[in-house]
Protein backbone atom coordinates (compact mmCIF):
# COMPACT_ATOMS: atom_id res chain seq x y z
CA UNK A 1 0.00 0.00 0.00
CA UNK A 2 1.11 3.36 -1.11
CA UNK A 3 2.15 5.46 2.06
CA UNK A 4 0.60 8.87 2.20
CA UNK A 5 3.83 10.22 2.01
CA UNK A 6 4.36 9.09 -1.51
CA UNK A 7 1.16 10.35 -2.67
CA UNK A 8 1.10 13.02 -5.56
CA UNK A 9 -0.30 16.39 -4.83
CA UNK A 10 -2.97 15.70 -7.12
CA UNK A 11 -4.11 12.22 -5.58
CA UNK A 12 -3.95 14.11 -2.01
CA UNK A 13 -6.73 17.35 -3.23
CA UNK A 14 -8.66 14.30 -4.50
CA UNK A 15 -8.55 12.09 -1.51
CA UNK A 16 -9.48 15.91 0.55
CA UNK A 17 -12.41 16.30 -2.02
CA UNK A 18 -13.67 12.82 -0.99
CA UNK A 19 -13.40 12.69 2.83
CA UNK A 20 -10.92 9.69 2.57
CA UNK A 21 -7.83 11.44 3.85
CA UNK A 22 -6.75 13.98 6.44
CA UNK A 23 -4.46 16.30 6.03
CA UNK A 24 -3.50 15.96 9.35
CA UNK A 25 -2.33 12.24 8.50
CA UNK A 26 -0.63 13.06 5.98
CA UNK A 27 1.73 15.89 7.59
CA UNK A 28 2.32 12.93 10.08
CA UNK A 29 3.42 10.31 7.39
CA UNK A 30 5.57 12.88 5.75
CA UNK A 31 7.21 14.24 9.30
CA UNK A 32 7.43 10.43 9.89
CA UNK A 33 9.33 10.46 6.80
CA UNK A 34 11.34 13.01 7.40
CA UNK A 35 12.63 11.88 10.72
CA UNK A 36 13.35 8.41 9.14
CA UNK A 37 15.54 9.73 6.31
CA UNK A 38 17.21 12.82 8.00
CA UNK A 39 19.98 11.48 9.82
CA UNK A 40 21.00 10.00 6.39
CA UNK A 41 19.93 13.10 3.93
CA UNK A 42 20.29 16.50 5.73
CA UNK A 43 17.97 17.53 3.05
CA UNK A 44 16.46 20.31 5.63
CA UNK A 45 16.74 23.62 7.38
CA UNK A 46 14.75 25.21 9.54
CA UNK A 47 12.30 22.19 9.61
CA UNK A 48 8.91 23.08 11.50
CA UNK A 49 7.15 20.14 12.42
CA UNK A 50 4.20 22.10 14.89
CA UNK A 51 3.56 24.68 12.53
CA UNK A 52 3.19 22.16 10.05
CA UNK A 53 0.59 20.48 12.63
CA UNK A 54 -1.00 23.61 13.15
CA UNK A 55 -1.62 24.46 9.41
CA UNK A 56 -2.49 21.08 8.51
CA UNK A 57 -5.55 21.15 11.16
CA UNK A 58 -6.48 24.54 9.93
CA UNK A 59 -7.01 22.90 6.30
CA UNK A 60 -8.62 20.06 7.78
CA UNK A 61 -11.27 22.53 9.31
CA UNK A 62 -11.47 23.91 6.05
CA UNK A 63 -12.04 20.91 4.01
CA UNK A 64 -14.84 19.91 6.53
CA UNK A 65 -16.61 22.86 5.99
CA UNK A 66 -16.17 22.18 2.32
CA UNK A 67 -14.11 25.84 1.96
CA UNK A 68 -10.90 25.19 0.79
CA UNK A 69 -8.71 27.94 1.22
CA UNK A 70 -7.21 27.66 -2.68
CA UNK A 71 -5.54 25.15 -5.29
CA UNK A 72 -3.20 23.90 -2.50
CA UNK A 73 -5.20 23.56 0.45
CA UNK A 74 -3.46 20.77 2.90
CA UNK A 75 -0.47 19.98 0.50
CA UNK A 76 2.77 19.59 1.96
CA UNK A 77 5.35 22.22 0.08
CA UNK A 78 9.24 22.61 1.17
CA UNK A 79 10.77 25.79 -0.01
CA UNK A 80 14.31 26.26 -0.30
CA UNK A 81 16.30 28.14 1.70
CA UNK A 82 17.25 31.40 -0.27
CA UNK A 83 13.39 32.12 -1.02
CA UNK A 84 12.19 34.42 2.40
CA UNK A 85 9.63 32.88 4.63
CA UNK A 86 8.21 35.34 7.08
CA UNK A 87 10.34 34.99 10.84
CA UNK A 88 13.12 32.63 9.23
CA UNK A 89 16.47 33.46 9.12
CA UNK A 90 18.19 33.32 5.16
CA UNK A 91 22.03 31.89 5.48
CA UNK A 92 22.09 31.55 2.13
CA UNK A 93 24.26 28.12 2.52
CA UNK A 94 26.80 30.05 3.76
CA UNK A 95 28.35 30.17 8.06
CA UNK A 96 29.38 33.68 6.70
CA UNK A 97 25.72 35.23 6.67
CA UNK A 98 24.75 37.24 9.49
CA UNK A 99 21.10 35.39 11.08
CA UNK A 100 18.27 37.68 11.00
CA UNK A 101 14.89 37.01 10.64
CA UNK A 102 12.97 37.86 6.72
CA UNK A 103 10.49 40.83 7.50
CA UNK A 104 8.11 38.31 5.04
CA UNK A 105 7.30 35.95 2.46
CA UNK A 106 9.17 36.26 -0.96
CA UNK A 107 6.68 36.13 -3.86
CA UNK A 108 6.75 32.56 -4.20
CA UNK A 109 6.28 31.72 -0.70
CA UNK A 110 3.56 33.95 -0.16
CA UNK A 111 1.56 32.45 -3.08
CA UNK A 112 1.59 29.05 -1.88
CA UNK A 113 0.71 30.18 1.54
CA UNK A 114 -2.05 32.17 -0.08
CA UNK A 115 -3.14 28.66 -1.68
CA UNK A 116 -3.30 26.47 1.40
CA UNK A 117 0.04 24.47 1.13
CA UNK A 118 1.66 23.43 4.80
CA UNK A 119 4.93 24.71 4.79
CA UNK A 120 6.77 21.88 5.65
CA UNK A 121 10.48 24.65 6.38
CA UNK A 122 13.11 25.10 4.18
CA UNK A 123 15.61 22.83 1.95
CA UNK A 124 18.92 23.44 2.19
CA UNK A 125 21.85 24.67 -0.61
CA UNK A 126 25.41 25.32 -0.66
CA UNK A 127 27.35 28.60 -0.56
CA UNK A 128 25.30 31.39 -2.15
CA UNK A 129 23.54 29.22 -4.00
CA UNK A 130 26.81 28.82 -6.18
CA UNK A 131 27.08 25.39 -6.78
CA UNK A 132 25.91 22.46 -8.05
CA UNK A 133 26.67 20.32 -5.04
CA UNK A 134 25.08 19.51 -1.42
CA UNK A 135 28.25 20.83 0.36
CA UNK A 136 27.93 23.72 2.61
CA UNK A 137 29.83 25.87 5.13
CA UNK A 138 26.65 26.38 7.10
CA UNK A 139 24.53 23.39 6.60
CA UNK A 140 25.10 19.30 6.81
CA UNK A 141 26.15 17.63 3.93
CA UNK A 142 23.54 16.51 2.00
CA UNK A 143 23.44 13.06 0.07
CA UNK A 144 21.68 11.60 -2.66
CA UNK A 145 18.60 9.09 -1.48
CA UNK A 146 19.58 6.90 -4.50
CA UNK A 147 23.02 6.48 -3.07
CA UNK A 148 24.13 8.44 0.25
CA UNK A 149 27.57 8.25 -0.98
CA UNK A 150 26.72 10.31 -4.19
CA UNK A 151 25.48 14.09 -4.57
CA UNK A 152 21.94 15.35 -5.05
CA UNK A 153 23.53 18.01 -7.30
CA UNK A 154 22.43 22.10 -6.13
CA UNK A 155 21.99 24.67 -5.49
CA UNK A 156 18.65 23.26 -4.74
CA UNK A 157 19.91 20.20 -3.29
CA UNK A 158 17.77 19.82 -0.31
CA UNK A 159 15.10 20.08 -2.66
CA UNK A 160 16.20 17.69 -5.00
CA UNK A 161 16.96 14.87 -2.12
CA UNK A 162 13.40 15.30 0.00
CA UNK A 163 11.37 15.21 -3.70
CA UNK A 164 13.16 11.93 -4.21
CA UNK A 165 12.69 10.97 -0.77
CA UNK A 166 9.06 11.27 -0.30
CA UNK A 167 9.37 14.18 1.82
CA UNK A 168 5.63 15.66 0.77
CA UNK A 169 5.29 15.64 -3.11
CA UNK A 170 6.04 19.36 -4.00
CA UNK A 171 9.07 21.50 -3.36
CA UNK A 172 10.10 24.79 -4.12
CA UNK A 173 13.80 25.92 -5.96
CA UNK A 174 15.77 28.37 -7.50
CA UNK A 175 17.79 28.10 -10.87
CA UNK A 176 20.39 30.93 -12.36
CA UNK A 177 22.43 28.01 -13.92
CA UNK A 178 20.76 24.80 -13.51
CA UNK A 179 20.12 24.88 -9.96
CA UNK A 180 16.60 23.42 -10.49
CA UNK A 181 17.23 20.94 -13.36
CA UNK A 182 20.54 19.48 -12.48
CA UNK A 183 19.43 18.04 -9.05
CA UNK A 184 16.43 16.87 -10.85
CA UNK A 185 17.84 15.12 -12.60
CA UNK A 186 20.38 13.38 -10.61
CA UNK A 187 17.52 12.88 -8.15
CA UNK A 188 15.78 11.48 -10.46
CA UNK A 189 13.12 13.63 -10.32
CA UNK A 190 10.97 16.21 -12.41
CA UNK A 191 12.24 20.02 -11.87
CA UNK A 192 11.02 22.69 -14.16
CA UNK A 193 12.82 26.09 -14.59
CA UNK A 194 10.42 28.51 -16.00
CA UNK A 195 11.20 31.28 -18.23
CA UNK A 196 13.11 34.44 -17.22
CA UNK A 197 10.01 36.19 -15.22
CA UNK A 198 7.06 33.69 -15.24
CA UNK A 199 7.27 33.50 -11.54
CA UNK A 200 7.81 36.25 -9.46
CA UNK A 201 10.54 36.38 -7.21
CA UNK A 202 12.29 38.78 -4.52
CA UNK A 203 15.21 40.30 -5.08
CA UNK A 204 15.34 39.41 -9.54
CA UNK A 205 18.26 38.86 -10.82
CA UNK A 206 19.36 38.68 -14.37
CA UNK A 207 18.91 34.74 -15.52
CA UNK A 208 17.37 33.57 -11.81
CA UNK A 209 13.90 31.42 -11.45
CA UNK A 210 12.05 29.92 -9.22
CA UNK A 211 10.41 26.88 -9.65
CA UNK A 212 8.90 23.88 -8.83
CA UNK A 213 10.32 19.60 -8.24
CA UNK A 214 8.47 16.71 -8.07
CA UNK A 215 8.00 13.47 -8.83
CA UNK A 216 5.45 14.17 -11.53
CA UNK A 217 4.49 16.56 -14.54
CA UNK A 218 1.18 17.06 -13.59
CA UNK A 219 2.55 18.19 -9.81
CA UNK A 220 5.01 20.38 -11.69
CA UNK A 221 2.30 22.09 -13.52
CA UNK A 222 -0.19 22.22 -10.20
CA UNK A 223 2.56 24.37 -8.69
CA UNK A 224 2.83 26.43 -11.41
CA UNK A 225 -0.19 27.82 -11.81
CA UNK A 226 0.13 28.63 -8.37
CA UNK A 227 3.52 30.32 -8.29
CA UNK A 228 2.88 32.24 -11.44
CA UNK A 229 0.84 34.80 -9.92
CA UNK A 230 1.44 38.14 -10.40
CA UNK A 231 3.65 40.09 -7.75
CA UNK A 232 4.32 43.79 -7.78
CA UNK A 233 7.82 43.21 -5.49
CA UNK A 234 9.31 41.61 -9.15
CA UNK A 235 10.66 44.77 -11.10
CA UNK A 236 11.93 42.41 -13.90
CA UNK A 237 8.43 39.75 -13.87
CA UNK A 238 6.28 39.10 -17.57
CA UNK A 239 3.28 40.53 -17.73
CA UNK A 240 0.10 38.29 -16.43
CA UNK A 241 -0.83 35.67 -18.39
CA UNK A 242 -3.48 33.30 -18.42
CA UNK A 243 -1.85 29.79 -19.02
CA UNK A 244 -4.22 26.36 -19.02
CA UNK A 245 -1.06 25.16 -16.58
CA UNK A 246 -3.64 21.30 -16.53
CA UNK A 247 -3.78 20.88 -19.90
CA UNK A 248 -0.90 18.72 -20.57
CA UNK A 249 -2.23 16.26 -23.07
CA UNK A 250 -0.59 16.67 -26.54
CA UNK A 251 0.18 15.01 -29.92
CA UNK A 252 4.30 15.29 -30.89
CA UNK A 253 3.29 14.16 -34.42
CA UNK A 254 5.07 16.71 -36.73
CA UNK A 255 6.95 18.56 -33.88
CA UNK A 256 10.31 19.46 -34.64
CA UNK A 257 12.67 18.64 -31.98
CA UNK A 258 16.41 19.38 -32.28
CA UNK A 259 18.88 16.72 -30.95
CA UNK A 260 21.78 18.32 -28.83
CA UNK A 261 24.42 15.98 -27.84
CA UNK A 262 27.34 18.26 -27.87
CA UNK A 263 26.89 21.94 -26.22
CA UNK A 264 30.71 23.37 -27.87
CA UNK A 265 32.25 23.38 -24.82
CA UNK A 266 32.58 21.61 -21.33
CA UNK A 267 32.18 17.96 -20.21
CA UNK A 268 31.30 15.36 -22.90
CA UNK A 269 28.26 13.25 -22.39
CA UNK A 270 29.38 10.16 -20.74
CA UNK A 271 28.40 7.32 -22.87
CA UNK A 272 25.66 6.12 -20.39
CA UNK A 273 23.88 9.37 -20.54
CA UNK A 274 24.23 9.94 -24.25
CA UNK A 275 22.41 6.36 -24.39
CA UNK A 276 19.51 7.16 -22.39
CA UNK A 277 19.10 10.92 -24.42
CA UNK A 278 19.02 8.92 -27.52
CA UNK A 279 16.48 6.27 -26.36
CA UNK A 280 14.40 9.20 -25.53
CA UNK A 281 14.50 11.30 -28.81
CA UNK A 282 14.27 7.68 -30.36
CA UNK A 283 10.58 7.39 -28.46
CA UNK A 284 9.37 10.91 -29.42
CA UNK A 285 10.33 9.68 -32.76
CA UNK A 286 8.72 6.94 -32.65
CA UNK A 287 5.25 8.95 -31.88
CA UNK A 288 5.60 10.97 -34.72
CA UNK A 289 7.83 13.63 -34.03
CA UNK A 290 10.81 14.85 -36.52
CA UNK A 291 14.05 14.61 -34.75
CA UNK A 292 16.82 16.49 -36.28
CA UNK A 293 20.55 16.59 -34.86
CA UNK A 294 21.68 20.01 -33.58
CA UNK A 295 24.83 21.37 -33.69
CA UNK A 296 26.94 22.99 -30.86
CA UNK A 297 26.65 26.97 -30.39
CA UNK A 298 28.34 27.51 -27.28
CA UNK A 299 32.31 28.71 -26.84
CA UNK A 300 34.99 28.68 -24.42
CA UNK A 301 34.99 32.38 -24.60
CA UNK A 302 31.63 32.52 -23.67
CA UNK A 303 31.93 29.94 -20.57
CA UNK A 304 35.16 31.58 -19.44
CA UNK A 305 33.10 35.43 -19.53
CA UNK A 306 30.15 34.21 -17.44
CA UNK A 307 32.75 32.72 -15.23
CA UNK A 308 34.64 35.81 -14.87
CA UNK A 309 31.38 37.89 -14.70
CA UNK A 310 30.05 35.84 -11.53
CA UNK A 311 33.64 35.32 -9.45
CA UNK A 312 33.42 39.46 -9.82
CA UNK A 313 29.87 39.05 -8.39
CA UNK A 314 30.51 36.64 -6.04
CA UNK A 315 33.87 38.52 -4.91
CA UNK A 316 31.91 41.53 -4.16
CA UNK A 317 29.73 40.22 -1.75
CA UNK A 318 32.44 38.09 0.21
CA UNK A 319 34.98 41.16 -0.08
CA UNK A 320 32.24 43.40 1.81
CA UNK A 321 31.71 40.98 4.60
CA UNK A 322 34.56 41.23 8.09
CA UNK A 323 37.46 39.38 7.26
CA UNK A 324 36.40 36.90 10.27
CA UNK A 325 32.53 36.04 8.65
CA UNK A 326 34.63 35.77 5.12
CA UNK A 327 36.94 33.56 6.39
CA UNK A 328 34.13 31.24 6.93
CA UNK A 329 32.98 30.94 3.33
CA UNK A 330 33.50 27.57 2.14
CA UNK A 331 37.62 27.44 0.42
CA UNK A 332 35.81 26.46 -2.73
CA UNK A 333 34.10 29.05 -3.16
CA UNK A 334 36.27 31.45 -1.52
CA UNK A 335 39.17 30.82 -3.87
CA UNK A 336 36.66 30.83 -6.71
CA UNK A 337 35.51 34.01 -6.34
CA UNK A 338 38.80 35.46 -5.33
CA UNK A 339 39.74 34.74 -9.08
CA UNK A 340 37.36 38.10 -9.99
CA UNK A 341 39.60 40.04 -7.26
CA UNK A 342 41.91 41.20 -9.77
CA UNK A 343 39.94 42.04 -12.70
CA UNK A 344 39.83 45.15 -14.74
CA UNK A 345 36.60 46.72 -15.45
CA UNK A 346 37.20 45.92 -18.93
CA UNK A 347 37.71 42.44 -17.95
CA UNK A 348 34.51 42.36 -16.13
CA UNK A 349 31.85 43.90 -18.60
CA UNK A 350 33.64 41.87 -21.39
CA UNK A 351 32.58 39.07 -18.99
CA UNK A 352 29.11 40.72 -18.97
CA UNK A 353 28.99 40.71 -22.17
CA UNK A 354 29.30 37.23 -23.27
CA UNK A 355 26.74 36.34 -21.09
CA UNK A 356 24.95 37.93 -23.93
CA UNK A 357 26.15 36.68 -26.62
CA UNK A 358 25.58 33.31 -25.04
CA UNK A 359 21.78 34.71 -25.24
CA UNK A 360 22.29 35.26 -28.67
CA UNK A 361 23.86 32.49 -29.96
CA UNK A 362 21.43 30.61 -27.88
CA UNK A 363 18.01 31.80 -29.50
CA UNK A 364 19.55 31.19 -32.68
CA UNK A 365 20.68 27.71 -32.25
CA UNK A 366 17.23 26.66 -31.15
CA UNK A 367 15.21 28.66 -33.69
CA UNK A 368 14.71 26.51 -36.26
CA UNK A 369 13.00 23.28 -33.62
CA UNK A 370 10.13 23.22 -31.74
CA UNK A 371 12.17 21.95 -29.11
CA UNK A 372 15.05 20.83 -28.00
CA UNK A 373 16.30 17.40 -26.27
CA UNK A 374 19.83 17.25 -24.60
CA UNK A 375 21.44 15.50 -21.73
CA UNK A 376 20.49 17.56 -18.03
CA UNK A 377 23.80 16.80 -17.31
CA UNK A 378 27.34 15.63 -18.93
CA UNK A 379 27.46 13.23 -16.45
CA UNK A 380 25.64 11.29 -13.34
CA UNK A 381 25.70 12.15 -9.46
CA UNK A 382 29.11 12.38 -8.12
CA UNK A 383 30.62 12.18 -4.68
CA UNK A 384 28.41 13.94 -2.45
CA UNK A 385 31.96 15.08 -0.43
CA UNK A 386 32.68 17.31 -3.74
CA UNK A 387 32.06 20.97 -5.20
CA UNK A 388 31.33 19.87 -8.12
CA UNK A 389 32.04 16.83 -10.45
CA UNK A 390 35.71 18.83 -11.88
CA UNK A 391 36.10 19.79 -7.69
CA UNK A 392 38.53 22.92 -9.49
CA UNK A 393 37.35 26.25 -8.49
CA UNK A 394 39.64 26.88 -12.13
CA UNK A 395 37.04 24.78 -14.06
CA UNK A 396 33.52 24.97 -12.34
CA UNK A 397 31.20 25.62 -14.70
CA UNK A 398 32.43 22.92 -17.45
CA UNK A 399 29.35 20.51 -15.67
CA UNK A 400 26.74 23.20 -16.91
CA UNK A 401 27.04 23.36 -20.40
CA UNK A 402 23.31 21.86 -21.09
CA UNK A 403 21.81 24.27 -18.66
CA UNK A 404 23.10 27.86 -18.02
CA UNK A 405 22.68 28.69 -21.33
CA UNK A 406 18.66 28.76 -21.06
CA UNK A 407 19.04 30.89 -18.24
CA UNK A 408 20.88 33.13 -20.38
CA UNK A 409 18.07 32.94 -23.59
CA UNK A 410 15.06 33.18 -20.72
CA UNK A 411 13.70 30.20 -22.26
CA UNK A 412 11.70 27.31 -20.29
CA UNK A 413 13.42 24.03 -19.64
CA UNK A 414 12.62 20.80 -17.57
CA UNK A 415 14.49 17.96 -16.50
CA UNK A 416 13.24 14.62 -16.56
CA UNK A 417 14.47 11.42 -15.56
CA UNK A 418 15.05 9.32 -18.60
CA UNK A 419 16.98 6.37 -17.59
CA UNK A 420 19.32 4.59 -15.13
CA UNK A 421 23.55 4.11 -14.83
CA UNK A 422 24.33 0.48 -14.59
CA UNK A 423 24.87 1.57 -11.19
CA UNK A 424 21.17 2.56 -10.81
CA UNK A 425 21.47 6.44 -10.44
CA UNK A 426 18.93 8.47 -12.80
CA UNK A 427 19.78 10.10 -15.86
CA UNK A 428 18.37 13.51 -16.56
CA UNK A 429 16.70 14.23 -20.29
CA UNK A 430 16.12 18.25 -20.63
CA UNK A 431 13.66 19.22 -23.00
CA UNK A 432 13.61 22.89 -23.67
CA UNK A 433 11.07 24.83 -25.19
CA UNK A 434 10.85 28.75 -27.18
CA UNK A 435 10.84 31.65 -25.06
CA UNK A 436 7.53 31.82 -23.03
CA UNK A 437 6.22 28.04 -23.80
CA UNK A 438 6.38 27.08 -20.50
CA UNK A 439 2.91 25.07 -20.74
CA UNK A 440 4.45 23.55 -24.38
CA UNK A 441 7.58 22.41 -22.06
CA UNK A 442 5.55 20.31 -19.58
CA UNK A 443 3.56 19.03 -22.27
CA UNK A 444 6.03 17.37 -23.48
CA UNK A 445 7.52 16.54 -20.83
CA UNK A 446 4.03 14.81 -19.69
CA UNK A 447 4.21 13.03 -23.50
CA UNK A 448 7.47 11.55 -22.33
CA UNK A 449 6.29 10.79 -18.97
CA UNK A 450 4.00 8.39 -20.87
CA UNK A 451 6.20 6.36 -23.33
CA UNK A 452 9.20 6.00 -21.23
CA UNK A 453 9.99 2.50 -20.08
CA UNK A 454 8.71 1.91 -16.29
CA UNK A 455 10.79 3.66 -13.32
CA UNK A 456 12.36 2.11 -10.89
CA UNK A 457 10.97 2.35 -7.07
CA UNK A 458 11.75 5.30 -5.03
CA UNK A 459 14.78 4.83 -3.20
CA UNK A 460 13.69 3.95 0.64
CA UNK A 461 15.99 4.42 3.31
CA UNK A 462 15.74 2.45 6.05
Amino acid sequence: MTSLADLSAAELLQAYRDNTVSPVEVIEAVLARIAACEPKLHATYALDPEGARAAARRSEQRWRRGEPAGALDGVPITIKENIATKGVAMPLGTAATALSPAAADAPPAARVREAGAVVLGKTTMPDYGMLSSGLSSFHPLTRNPWDLARNPGGSSAGAGAAAAAGYGPLHLGTDIGGSVRLPAGWCGVVGLKPSFGRVPIDPPYFGRVAGPLARSVADCALLMAVLAQPDARDHMALPPAEVAWQRLDRDVRGVRIGLLLDAGVGQTPEPEVAAAVEAAARAFEDAGAAIEPMGPFLTRTMLEGLDRFWRVRAWSDISALPPERAAKVLPYIRQWAEGGAGLSGLGVFRGFNQSIEMRAKTLAACRPFDFVLCPTAPVPAFAAELAAPLNDPARPFEHICFTVPFNMSEQPAVSINCGYTREGLPIGLQIVGRRFDDIGVLQMARAFETMRPPQRPWPVLD
